[in-house]
């Protein structure tokens, strides 16, 4: 690995897991550091060896592991040859790894890293950056969950400080819920295997690295046997993606079975909704928006309603940080929805919803966004209040506006964009709705549209074979953009044009729930001049105003 503090613009590392298990670990030196670079060994199923003279001053823990025969001791200073003589015998004697713990100044750590490098032995120096081809990370481990840190030499103690911080942040027993998934995963594929279905019907092992895929939310038509075959796995990863980890964490088997038998057919359990006496006092109900994310986005009234409520019904799409503020004795139902089972699912959360109120309690329907933009509030509120109770409608920050803004685009802008269309990408049971028409001033935000971009960009561009041919068609250098998870720390925006987007999102993969915003005003602010697509991470501006506003009331404070 380069010095990275000599270029600060040296490539990122490539940061794996490795199965160490059985390696052989030369560690040269026998000071606190080698009895750390042991420890680490032993710990990942290595064989370590310590080479240093017999006069060298032992550190105490290395004289344990000597004694005990969990390390060996080989008595004399290093030789070439030790590299390609001490390793195990199915590798030709040559040393899995080497440790050098002298320090930059001394010359037999060039010297060693140099040999290594040659014999292409994976190597790490201590306090010599420019002399190691690995590192060590910061890590956290919780069961088959392992976190990594690494500052890229920058950091000194940083490291351990993020690797803390990100452990505090997560939920205990986080790695007995990915078991617990692991486990379902595996007896769902078996039994679906069983059944007939080939592997290639799955979206495959991707390993930690891949995201979700594009076809991630792809709609389930009736007539896509093998993707109705697997809807059990699909509901799975629904879960892993949308589901709070405070709620995951909480699952039991129990849980995993009931939920899959619900889907084993597609019939979903309404839990005896209609089978429940209707008490004296008279249930109430809100329809809320929670905004495009970011829970400082939410209104009062939707952060009292939250802090109100015996049972809340929240869409799929309702972010963890949101779910997060309900209290714990609160009854929470996340929707069971996904491509191809929405009306199931909504029928489902309907039942709830009516059952509770029949008994008298108050009820939450937390929408993303505003209820009314594509979020069927209106057929829900018409629904209840033929049932004898009128809900309170509660507004919601809509991504449509607020998306294209956390993303640096303009909605309007003076002499590029004067008006604003805001589109669904789909429309009922799975319809592609007419494409606009193009208006070169106009600023285009398609809604749940992700999941057919390629044949949504198809119709804008281009007309079908025998269809009409009265309107504007857009052209392919249209600037636009996607973005997913607008306000949240893992906001994407994709920068493109229409010509290139499909691809750029086939690569970049899915991070979903995300919108399509397509006009000149997307490249106002932000122009990828020379390529084809410019991939941007993250957004942290409401959590540093917060920062700073929370600064400032403890500086008041103190002068008070």
């Amino acid at each position: 690995m380069k010095d990275a503090t000599s270029d600060p613009n040296s490539p990122a590392p490539l940061m794996a897991a490795w199965n160490t298990e059985s390696q052989v670990h030369l560690i040269v030196g026998s000071n606190p550091l080698a009895a750390a670079r042991c420890a680490k060994s032993l710990e990942v199923g290595a064989k370590p060896i310590i080479l240093a003279p017999e006069t060298a001053d032992m550190h105490f823990t290395l004289s344990e592991h000597i004694a005990n025969g969990s390390a060996q001791w080989i008595r004399h200073e290093f030789q070439d040859m030790d590299l390609t003589t001490l390793g195990r015998e199915e590798v030709d004697r040559v040393v899995d790894l080497v440790f050098v713990t002298l320090g930059a100044s001394n010359p037999l750590s060039t010297h060693i890293s140099q040999r290594c490098k040659r014999l292409r032995i994976p190597v790490n120096v201590s306090d010599a950056p420019e002399l190691c081809s690995f590192t060590l990370l910061s890590t956290y481990s919780d069961g088959p969950l392992h976190i990594g840190i690494t500052t890229s030499g920058r950091g000194c103690k940083l490291a351990s400080r993020l690797r803390r911080e990100i452990a505090a942040f997560l939920p205990q027993n986080l790695g007995t819920a990915i078991d617990r998934l692991g486990a379902v995963r595996r007896r769902l594929w078996e039994e679906d295997n069983a059944a007939g279905l080939s592997e290639a019907t799955f979206d495959g092992e991707d390993d930690d690295t891949t995201g979700q895929k594009h076809t991630f939310n792809n709609l389930v038509t009736e007539g896509d046997v093998a993707a109705a075959k697997t809807r059990r796995v699909r509901w799975l990863s629904q879960i892993c993606e949308y589901w709070p980890l405070r709620k995951l964490v909480s699952i039991t088997d129990a849980d995993m079975d009931t939920i899959l038998k619900a889907y084993t057919a597609g019939n979903e359990h309404t839990n005896g909704a209609n089978s429940v006496d209707t008490p004296s006092k008279k249930g109430k109900i809100v329809l809320a928006g929670s905004g495009p994310g970011h829970p400082d986005l939410l209104t009062r009234a939707t952060y009292h309603a939250i802090h109100n409520a015996d049972l809340i019904l929240a869409d799929k799409l309702v972010p963890a940080p949101v779910l997060d503020l309900i209290p714990r004795r609160t009854e929470v139902h996340i929707a069971r929805k996904f491509p191809g089972n929405a009306d199931q699912a909504q029928e489902e959360f309907l039942q709830m919803g009516l059952a509770a109120l029949k008994q008298g309690r108050q009820v939450l329907r937390l929408k993303q966004g505003d209820p009314y933009l594509y979020g069927r509030g209106a057929e829900e509120f018409e629904f209840f209040r033929n049932e004898g109770y009128s809900p309170v409608v509660l507004p919601g920050i809509t991504s449509a506006m607020s998306a294209s803004l956390f993303a640096d685009i303009p909605a309007t802008h003076r002499g590029v964009s004067d008006q604003v269309l805001v589109c669904t990408g789909t429309g009922r049971k799975g319809a592609a709705p007419n494409p606009p028409t193009y208006v070169p001033t106009q600023t285009v935000v398609f809604l749940m549209a992700l999941h057919r971009l390629s044949a949504l960009v198809d119709s804008l561009t281009s007309f079908p074979e025998g269809g009409e041919q009265s309107r504007a068609l857009w052209p392919k250098e249209t600037p636009c953009a996607i973005v997913e998870r607008a306000s949240c720390p893992d906001q994407r925006v994709i920068r493109s044009t229409l010509e290139h987007v499909c691809l750029a999102f086939e690569e970049a993969g899915s991070r979903p729930p995300g919108l399509l915003v397509v006009g000149a005003s997307c490249h106002v602010l932000h122009n990828p001049q020379g390529q084809r697509w410019a991939i941007e991470e993250g957004f942290h501006g409401l959590d540093e105003l917060r920062s700073e506003v929370e600064v400032v009331a403890d500086s008041v404070e103190e002068k008070a």
